[in-house]
């Protein structure tokens, strides 16, 4: 039975090994660790809370698992297979900084419009803080007001992918913040 699902195809493989930054033995690895702690073959929102939770213990990570689960599931089906998974962390660990930034960016814009409004960037700010353990939301405003008040370069009240990646490129903390 588990023969088919146990090692990495080698259609698979080799599209990972097109996609993603990871050795053939990498690859390898983490598939099979991947199917060993989720032999469904996904990760549900509830599996990625259950990690941000064990990550942040003094914080309240759910907002921000449920934001980054958001931005890995990359098909928008709900759960996250290996080969999203794999894609996501190449970036987030291994992608080149303009890579990084389109990802954060995708993660910042919670509706997908090609903007990041003032709200998407407090919901975000927040999620970020009350899972290192401070919900403050007045602090998370104030610092969407600052990055908007450096980053929003039409004074449009959102920011485009070019603002927010320039803007990110000035400001590298705003990346640093989800990293």
């Amino acid at each position: 039975m588990g023969h088919s699902t146990s090692k990495l195809r080698p259609k698979e493989l080799t599209d990972l090994q097109i996609n993603t930054h990871f050795s053939e033995k990498e690859l390898h690895d983490w598939y099979k660790n991947f199917r060993q702690d989720y032999p469904s073959g996904h990760l549900t929102i509830d599996n990625f809370t259950t990690i941000y939770s064990n990550c942040f213990p003094e914080g309240d990570g759910e907002d921000f698992a449920a934001q980054a689960f958001r931005t890995f599931d990359a098909n928008g089906d709900g759960v996250i297979n290996f080969r999203e998974f794999m894609c996501a962390l190449s970036v987030k660990s291994r992608g080149r900084s303009d890579q990084k930034l389109r990802w954060a960016f995708r993660m910042y814009d919670i509706d997908s419009n090609g903007y990041v409004s003032r709200e998407e960037m407090i919901e975000i700010i927040q999620a970020i803080y009350k899972m290192v353990g401070n919900g403050d939301k007045s602090a998370a405003e104030e610092r969407t007001d600052k990055i908007f008040d450096t980053m929003d370069k039409n004074a449009d009240g959102q920011l485009s992918q070019e603002e927010f990646i320039e803007g990110a490129r000035n400001d590298p903390t705003i990346v640093q913040m989800i990293a």
